[in-house]
């Protein structure tokens, strides 16, 4: 076998961070980015993702090293994202909703060497810091504020005079550090590869069409995985122009979608929810747009009917994953969008997937239709996780990824999930998905948004409780809303207790905020002690 001498893996090498100078050979003077008043051509993404690797490694940062990014969207960010990439650093990115201790915790577990903060989040982060020591910290001045002391001016990196030093980026060398919300008490920190993210973005584009010739908008946090590795990384490897947006303003998308004359948008099903709801959703000019994406929660059947039925030009598609796959494991396409709604698809084009035993005793597949949990083989899936050797293992029993999601495959290997592990109501003996209650309550006329969910109860151990958000206009009552559901469901699916409410708890992404939901109404079960 011949070896592989350094010549042959320097030619052979194709790592996150070459993206931008190849893509820059073949189109460097199409859009690549735009933000606001500030856009770049790919040629000077180029430049610019050049320069910022050239200041960070004049830093002191170097192969392996972590630098932490506390910022809102901006074009900076993603340079980071690529900069970093080509010096072998290690990016982390920190959700921006995170309080000081939640940031400081992935500072020291993450044994970040630098910080990257926005303007806006430097009281947090200056919170956060205390106790740790970070030789390097630098401030992004998206809302012009000074440079405290201690900081750089992270605009000094953008126009830095250099050249980054040549770095031989294996294909399982970390550059993604990614801390998952989990449900334990502290997140785990996913390790990501070129060779995860990269085999990802190839089933991302043929799974979802993804084309040079689009025009994406990108409005959910960069921090998470789904926006960063699903669109704007397989944008900028395809050539793709990206609009990036600060966060998912109806009115904003909107607008933004008739400007730049966008022909391709994700969002989670509340953000779609939330522009079907906008007054200014039927005098915008969507005729630009083509290609509509979901994930990151199930899309209600009735909130997918209307979409269909609004904008029945735009072909649909349900990416279902998370963070430890780089995140794509299924996608459903526009063709089978009603005939199998609720579908999660099948595996993506470099994803083995299937259903096993969820005691964790056998990885033998499930018979279709047998509900088990979902599991993975496939590049994308991540190295494992920082300093924890023990959940590693776990997740990786068996020579499989383990999901913790409960699905069955049908019998054409359509992938339905019926819930997380953790989201399973158990109520007087009996399993009751979340899912399945949630899709009856939708079908309730006047219901725009639920979330379910289980609370301990003295009798049933556990009750069924469901928080409803009615339309503009609309009026709910507890009581007809449980109506309803026992007309469509089995009694002991049927929710014990009704809330009806102005809004759901969400989080950046649009993913509701279940725990806390299950928090804030614990006691709701307490008169019937």
């Amino acid at each position: 076998m011949t070896a592989v001498t350094p010549d042959i893996a320097t030619a052979r090498q194709h790592s996150l961070g070459d993206l931008p100078r190849r893509t820059a050979q073949r189109f460097p003077d199409k859009p690549a980015i735009i933000d606001g008043d500030t856009s770049f051509t790919f040629a000077e993404l180029d430049a610019v993702v050049d320069r910022a690797a050239a200041a960070i490694a004049t830093a002191g940062l170097a192969p392996g090293d972590k630098l932490a990014l506390l910022c809102h969207n901006s074009w900076q960010y993603a340079v980071l994202v690529f900069a970093t990439a080509r010096v072998g650093v290690v990016l982390v990115p920190i959700n921006f909703m995170l309080g000081a201790d939640e940031v400081a915790f992935i500072l020291d577990h993450s044994e970040a060497r630098a910080f990257v903060v926005e303007d806006a989040l430097l009281d947090v982060a200056t919170r956060a810091l205390a106790g740790l020591d970070l030789p390097t910290r630098a401030v992004v001045r998206l809302a012009g504020g000074d440079v405290p002391d201690g900081w750089l001016d992270a605009q000094t990196w953008f126009d830095h005079d250099g050249t980054p030093p040549a770095v031989l980026v294996g294909d399982d060398d970390p550059v993604r550090l990614m801390y998952t919300s989990g449900t334990e008490s502290r997140p785990k920190g996913a390790l990501l590869s070129s060779r995860s993210l990269m085999w990802q973005y190839v089933s991302c584009a043929l799974d979802g069409d993804y084309r040079p010739d689009d025009v994406e908008l990108h409005t959910l946090p960069l921090y998470h995985c789904a926006q960063l590795d699903v669109f704007l990384g397989p944008d900028v490897w395809l050539g793709t122009t990206s609009v990036i947006l600060p966060g998912p303003d109806p009115v904003a998308i909107l607008r933004a979608i008739q400007e730049h004359r966008v022909t391709k948008f994700f969002a989670p099903p509340t953000v779609w929810i939330g522009l079907l709801r906008s007054p200014a959703f039927d005098d915008a000019d969507l005729s630009s747009l083509e290609k509509g994406y979901y994930g990151a929660s199930p899309m209600p059947v009735e909130v997918l009917k209307e979409i269909q039925q609004r904008l029945p030009d735009v072909r649909l598609w349900n990416f279902y994953g998370q963070t430890e796959m780089s995140p794509l494991a299924t996608a459903l396409g526009p063709d089978e969008q009603l005939s199998h709604a609720g579908s999660a698809g099948r595996a993506s084009l470099n994803v083995e997937t299937r259903i096993v035993d969820p005691a964790g005793s056998s990885v033998d597949p499930l018979p279709a239709g047998e509900v088990g949990e979902i599991v993975h083989r496939s590049p994308h899936a991540t190295l494992g996780y920082f300093k924890d050797e023990a959940k590693t293992a776990e997740a990786f029993a068996h020579g499989w990824f383990h999901s913790g999601d409960l699905g069955y495959l049908d019998e054409g290997g359509r992938l339905y999930v019926v819930d997380r592990k953790k989201d399973m109501i158990k109520t007087g003996g009996e399993n009751v998905a979340s899912r399945e209650v949630e899709e009856a309550v939708y079908t309730m006329p006047g219901v725009a948004e639920v979330a379910v969910f289980g609370v301990s109860h003295p009798r049933w151990v556990e009750a069924v409780v469901a928080v409803v958000v009615p339309k503009p206009g609309a009026e709910l009552e507890p009581d007809a809303v449980i109506a309803h559901s026992r007309s469509v469901l089995a009694g002991y699916k049927t929710p014990k207790y009704v809330v009806v409410t102005d809004a759901l708890p969400k989080n950046p992404s649009g993913k509701i905020l279940k725990r806390q939901l299950r928090d804030e109404h614990a006691a709701i079960a307490a008169s019937d002690s």
